[in-house]
C-alpha cells in the first residue's frame, strides 16, 4: 500500500542536474553510495546523486524518515565530484528528523573495566525515494539508504584540547563521539568564578582545588556523571604512579563531591597534595584525569547505586581511549632541611665552648693541687 502524498508539494527547485552531466557516474546505485558523518552536535548524510538521477529521481524526491519538514530535506551539492545530495540534522530527540534513538548497555572493558554498565546510544534511520509515477505499474526501483551512528557515553577526559576521530562508512554503522562537548577547568573559589592560576613555584599544600567538568552544546537528555578521577605523575596515566581521588562507590576522605550526575556540569574539590616519590624535587608536579559518563537523565541515578557496579582500584593499561593531557598541577615540596641545619650548627658551637671551659677549670685545679703538695713536702723536710 502506497502512502498518498501531495507530490506537487514535494517538488522544490532543483539544480536541474541532468543525466548527461553525470558522465561515468551515470550508473545503477551501489551499496556504498551513502556516507555518514557522526558529528558532536549533528549527523550529516551525503548520497551520490547521479545514481539517483539514473534511477529516475532527483534530490527533491529523497525523503528522510518520511519527514516533510523543509529542514529535513536534501540540498544538492555539485561543488564536489561526484555531486551529492546532503542531509544534516541535529542530535536532539525532539527534533532529529524522525531518527530513532536507542540506548544499549554492556559490561565495560579496558580502562572501563571498573564499570558493569557502559551505555551507547544508537541513532538510526532511512532515506527513501518517492515515486511520482501514476498508474498501476512503475519501472523505477525504490531507493533505500540506511544510516546508523553509535555514540559511546563513557570517556576519559581532562582539561586540554580534545581531538575527535571518526570515520565515514556507507550503509554501515558509524561511530561518533560527544567528547568534544566536554571540558575540564580548575578554579580557586567555591563559586567556580576564579580560574586557578598555578605559579612557577607551585601552590601551597592543602590549598583547595575546585574542579569542574562541563558539557556544552549537548542535547538536553544527557547529564554529566564523573565515574572516576585520579592524579598521575605522567601526562600519560598508564605510565606512572597514580592516586585515586574517587572511584565508583569510594572516594578519598579529603575529596568532596559537590555536584555529580544532576546536570550537564559536575563539580568536586580536593586539597593540594604532593607525591612522595618527588620529595627530592623543589616542586611536586602531577596531572588530573577523569573518566566521564554521559547518562540519560532518567538513568543517571542507577549508575550511583553501588550494588550495580564493580569496584577495582588498579589501572588497566590495555584500553585504547581518547586521552588528552591536563595542565600541570604544581605544589611546593616544603623541605625542612633549611630549618634544621642552623639549629644543628648552633648546638655544635655551644658544645665546643662548654668543653673548653671544663678543660680550663681542670688544668687550674691541677696547678693548685701541685702547689699545695709542694708546700706540704717542704714543711716536712724542715
Amino acid at each position: 500500500m502506497k502512502i498518498l502524498i501531495p507530490l506537487l508539494t514535494l517538488i522544490v527547485r532543483s539544480s536541474q542536474l541532468s543525466l548527461s552531466d553525470c558522465g561515468s557516474e551515470a550508473r545503477r546505485p551501489l551499496i556504498d553510495d551513502i556516507s555518514v558523518e557522526c558529528g558532536t552536535s549533528s549527523i550529516g548524510l551525503a548520497v551520490e546523486i547521479c545514481p539517483v538521477i539514473y534511477t529516475g529521481y532527483n534530490e527533491t524526491l529523497l525523503i528522510l524518515n518520511h519527514m516533510m519538514d523543509p529542514v529535513c530535506r536534501a540540498t544538492l551539492d555539485d561543488s564536489v565530484n561526484p555531486p551529492v545530495a546532503r542531509f544534516n540534522f541535529p542530535l536532539n530527540t525532539t527534533h532529529a528528523c524522525g531518527s530513532t534513538f536507542r540506548t544499549t548497555s554492556a559490561a565495560g572493558t579496558g580502562i572501563f573495566s571498573d564499570f558493569s554498565n557502559i551505555q551507547t546510544v544508537n541513532i538510526s534511520g532511512i532515506i527513501r525515494s518517492i515515486d511520482m509515477t501514476t498508474g498501476t505499474i512503475t519501472y523505477n526501483a525504490e531507493l533505500k539508504y540506511y544510516y546508523s551512528c553509535a555514540y559511546p557515553l563513557e570517556y576519559l577526559i581532562n582539561n586540554t584540547q580534545i581531538d575527535v576521530s571518526a570515520s565515514s562508512v556507507s550503509v554501515k554503522d558509524n561511530n561518533g563521539s560527544f567528547i568534544s562537548t566536554l571540558s575540564m577547568q580548575l578554579f580557586s573559589d567555591s563559586n567556580y568564578t576564579q580560574p586557578m592560576v598555578i605559579p612557577e613555584l607551585g601552590i601551597e599544600l592543602r590549598t583547595d582545588v575546585f574542579v569542574e567538568v562541563k558539557a556544552t552544546n549537548l542535547t538536553g537528555q544527557y547529564h554529566v556523571l564523573l565515574d572516576r578521577c585520579y592524579a598521575s605523575i605522567s601526562p600519560l596515566p598508564t605510565n606512572s604512579s597514580f592516586f585515586n581521588l574517587f572511584v565508583p562507590c569510594s572516594k578519598d576522605r579529603f575529596t568532596t563531591m559537590i555536584e555529580n550526575g544532576n546536570s550537564q556540569t559536575a563539580r568536586f574539590k580536593f586539597p593540594a597534595f604532593r607525591f612522595i616519590e618527588q620529595q627530592n624535587e623543589t616542586v611536586s608536579t602531577y596531572f588530573l584525569h577523569c573518566i566521564t559518563r554521559l547518562c540519560e537523565k532518567s538513568t543517571c541515578s542507577t549508575f550511583k547505586q553501588c550494588n550495580n557496579r564493580r569496584k577495582r582500584n588498579t589501572l588497566d593499561t590495555s584500553a585504547v581511549t581518547y586521552t588528552i593531557t591536563s595542565p600541570e598541577i604544581i605544589t611546593k615540596a616544603e623541605s625542612t632541611d633549611s630549618k634544621e641545619k642552623p639549629v644543628a650548627a648552633q648546638d655544635k658551637d655551644d658544645s665546643a665552648v662548654g668543653l673548653g671551659v671544663a678543660v680550663g677549670i681542670l688544668a687550674f685545679a691541677c696547678v693548685v693541687a701541685l702547689s699545695v703538695a709542694a708546700l706540704f713536702y717542704k714543711r716536712i723536710r724542715n
